[in-house]
C-alpha cells in the first residue's frame, strides 16, 4: 500500500497535481492510501511528481491524464466535503475516466452518484453561510469599526465564500470566525488565520434589536409553512442568528395574526357598500389601502353584467389587462378564453374579475414583471370582492389559483386537493377551484399536456354545473 499525503486539505491544486502523477504512474485505487494534515502517515510523497527508479515506482506514463471539465467541477465541490473518504472516491473515479471518459455522465454508475450527493451537500452548505453568517460591530484599539462574525460550517467551504462577502463588504474590515480556520479582510488583503472558538465573537450589539423588531415586522403568518421553513433555515444555524430567538413565538402566535390581519383589512374598507357596479369601479379606483394601490397603477374592476350565472375570478390584472383597463385580455386571457369555448361556455355569460385590482410587479429595465400579493393585500381587497359578488348574484364562481379562493373565502387552498370539486363560500355560493391560467404558460412538454387536460376537465365539470336545473332554481330563488 502506498501512502499519499495532502498536507493542506484547502489545496485543490495540489491533490490534483497528485492524483495526475499517480495515474500516470499506473498507481491503482486499491494500492493508494490517501491522508490529509501534517500528522498524517506518509509513506513517500507525490508533491513532486517524480520519483527515482530505486524507489520503487512505476514511472510515469507518457499518455496524458484525461479529466473532464465536468468531472473537475464536481470534484471541486467534492474537494471541500467533510468526509475523509471523498479523497479515496475521487481518485478512484479519476482512474476510471482513464478507459471510460463519459463515465461521469452516468448518473447510475455508484461513485458518480456519490460525487453528486456529496458536491450537493457542499453547494446547500455554502448557501448557508451565505444567508445565515451574521456580523456584529466592534471597535479596535485605534477607534476603527471592524465586524465579526461566528459559522459553524459543515464542510470546508470557507475558502470558497470569501469572494462572496469580499464583493458584498469590500469597503469594511471584517472578520468570519469558524472551528477550523478565522478569515480576516482589511478593505485590500484576506488573511487566513487559526481556528476559533464561538467565546472569541462579540456579543450581541443593539443593531441585533432593531433588526428583530424588522423581522417580526416582515413576519407574514398567512404565509407560514413550517416545513419549508425549517428546512430552508435548519435549527442547527438557530443559535447563531438573531431572529431565531422569536421564531418560536411568531409560529405560535401565526394563527391569531392571520385572523387579525384579516378583520384589520375588512374594518380598513368598514364603509358604505357600492350601489352598482359603476360606483365600485369607482371606489376601486380611489382605494389605497395596501401598497399595490399605491403603486401608480390604474384599478382594473371586473367586466360583465349583474345578473350572470357565472363569475370569474383570478388572482391580479397584469401588464396588459392594467394598460387595457379589462381583466383577462392577456396571454392568459386568450387560454382562459379558448379552453371556456371548448367547454361551451361563453365568455360573455360570465362576469369577470380578480381577487386583487391592481397590478403589482417589479421593474426589469423597461418591462414590468408579475409579483404575486401577499396574503394581506388580498385579505384587504376582499371588501371589495365580497361586494362585487353582492351586485353581480352569481349562481357558480370560478377560482382561478389559491389567490382567488384567498380573496373569496379568507383561506388559502390546496389546488391539488381541491380543484375540480364543487366547493361552497361562506355564504353558501358554489364554487370550482382549478389552476391560474398562467400557470399553464409556463409549462411545456408533457407537464403542459398534462395540466391543460386537467384545466379543460375542470372547466368540463364547471359547464356541467352550470347546466344543472338544481343548481339554476337555487339561484333563481
Amino acid at each position: 500500500m502506498i501512502g499519499a499525503r495532502l498536507e493542506d486539505p484547502d489545496d485543490f491544486d495540489a491533490w490534483r497535481d497528485m492524483a495526475r502523477a499517480s495515474v500516470a504512474r499506473g498507481i491503482p485505487p486499491e494500492e493508494i492510501a490517501w491522508s490529509e494534515g501534517e500528522d498524517s502517515a506518509d509513506l513517500f510523497s507525490l508533491a513532486e511528481h517524480t520519483a527515482p527508479r530505486s524507489s520503487g515506482l512505476p514511472e510515469a506514463s507518457s499518455v496524458p491524464v484525461r479529466a473532464s471539465r465536468a468531472f473537475l467541477s464536481l470534484a471541486t465541490s467534492v474537494f471541500m466535503h467533510s468526509d475523509p473518504s471523498r479523497l479515496d472516491l475521487l481518485y478512484r473515479t479519476l482512474w476510471r475516466l482513464q478507459k471510460h471518459p463519459r463515465l461521469i455522465e452516468d448518473t447510475t454508475d455508484a461513485d458518480v452518484a456519490n460525487l453528486r450527493r456529496l458536491a450537493q451537500h457542499v453547494r446547500r452548505d455554502i448557501h448557508k453561510m451565505r444567508a445565515f453568517v451574521r456580523f456584529r460591530r466592534v471597535d479596535d484599539d485605534t477607534g476603527d469599526e471592524r465586524y465579526i462574525a461566528w459559522f459553524e460550517p459543515e464542510h470546508r467551504i470557507e475558502l470558497a465564500n470569501a469572494s462572496f462577502f469580499i464583493e458584498r463588504f469590500t469597503n469594511q474590515h471584517w472578520s468570519i470566525l469558524t472551528p477550523r480556520l478565522s478569515l480576516h479582510w482589511d478593505g485590500t488583503e484576506l488573511v487566513r488565520g487559526p481556528a476559533a472558538t464561538r467565546a472569541q465573537a462579540p456579543a450581541a450589539d443593539a443593531a441585533e434589536d432593531l433588526w428583530r423588531g424588522y423581522y417580526r415586522s416582515i413576519f407574514n403568518p398567512a404565509r407560514l409553512k413550517t416545513k419549508a421553513m425549517i428546512k430552508e433555515m435548519p435549527r442547527r444555524y438557530w443559535h447563531n442568528l438573531p431572529e431565531a430567538r422569536d421564531i418560536a413565538d411568531l409560529i405560535a402566535g401565526a394563527q391569531k395574526r392571520e385572523t387579525s390581519m384579516i378583520a384589520q383589512g375588512t374594518e380598513l374598507l368598514a364603509e358604505e357598500p357600492p350601489v352598482d357596479l359603476g360606483a365600485l369601479a369607482e371606489g376601486i379606483a380611489r382605494c389605497r389601502r395596501c401598497q399595490i394601490g399605491c403603486n401608480g397603477t390604474a384599478a382594473v374592476p371586473g367586466e360583465g353584467s349583474p345578473g350572470a350565472r357565472l363569475m370569474i375570478v383570478g388572482e391580479q390584472p397584469g401588464d396588459n389587462e392594467e394598460m387595457a383597463g379589462r381583466p383577462f385580455v392577456g396571454p392568459a386571457g386568450e387560454v382562459l378564453n379558448a379552453h371556456l369555448a371548448a367547454a361551451g361556455i361563453d365568455r360573455q355569460d360570465a362576469y369577470v374579475t380578480n381577487a386583487v385590482k391592481h397590478f403589482k410587479f417589479t421593474a426589469r429595465g423597461k418591462q414590468r414583471l408579475h409579483q404575486n400579493p401577499t396574503a394581506r393585500e388580498i385579505d384587504t381587497c376582499r371588501w371589495w370582492l365580497d361586494k362585487e359578488r353582492a351586485l353581480v348574484h352569481p349562481r357558480i364562481v370560478l377560482a382561478l389559483g389559491a389567490s382567488a379562493v384567498r380573496g373569496l373565502t379568507g383561506r388559502t387552498p390546496s389546488i391539488g386537493r381541491e380543484r375540480g370539486r364543487l366547493l361552497s363560500l361562506p355564504d353558501g355560493v358554489p364554487f370550482l377551484l382549478t389552476a391560474h391560467p398562467s400557470y399553464l404558460l409556463r409549462l411545456d412538454g408533457a407537464a403542459r399536456e398534462r395540466e391543460e387536460a386537467n384545466f379543460a376537465s375542470d372547466l368540463a365539470a364547471l359547464a356541467s354545473h352550470l347546466r344543472d336545473p338544481a343548481t339554476r332554481d337555487a339561484h333563481s330563488a
